[in-house]
């Protein structure tokens, strides 16, 4: 069984993993009840022309096949980036048990920044959640990401 920093590190290996194909560099990991990892994975939205590939969205899927269900009880999800609002969703729909993510998302966060799903008693399932775990690495990896890409680093100009 790892820590909570361990399974962060992971995810931030899936996010630095995503970024050398050019996506968003944003990973997750899934972890069971007796802390064995059951999927990991990144953003991999341009990768699949899928604008549902975030790394939360994957990781469940992949998930629910490894465990032959969509219902994921007593698990924990690692994640570098607050989850937007519809993986919040999926989150709260395969049952996740805790969200447990790297920094905030102040322009489109669903768990905390803008929205609270998974912990709007409206819903039929809450999540605990908490936030700003190894925070400082998740948004350099993002800033540095971005900065590159506005001064066209990945392009092939320095």
């Amino acid at each position: 069984m790892g820590s909570p920093e361990q399974y962060m590190e992971a995810a931030l290996a899936e996010a630095r993993l995503a970024a050398e194909r050019g996506e968003v560099p944003i990973g997750a990991v899934l972890v069971d009840s007796v802390g064995r990892i059951i999927a990991r994975n990144g953003n991999r939205t341009i990768e699949l022309c899928d604008p549902g590939a975030h790394a939360e969205m994957l990781v469940l899927r992949q998930a629910g096949r490894v465990q032959g269900n969509y219902r994921l009880p007593g698990t924990t999800l690692y994640v570098t980036l607050e989850p937007c609002v519809m993986c919040a969703g999926a989150l709260v729909h395969a049952r996740v048990s805790r969200l447990v993510y790297g920094a905030i998302d102040p322009k489109a966060g669903g768990v905390v920044s803008l929205f609270q799903v998974g912990q709007d008693t409206r819903l039929n399932h809450l999540l605990a959640v908490e936030g700003g775990l190894l925070e400082a690495e998740s948004s350099a990896l993002l800033k540095k990401f971005f900065r590159e890409r506005r001064n066209g680093a990945g392009e092939g100009k320095k």
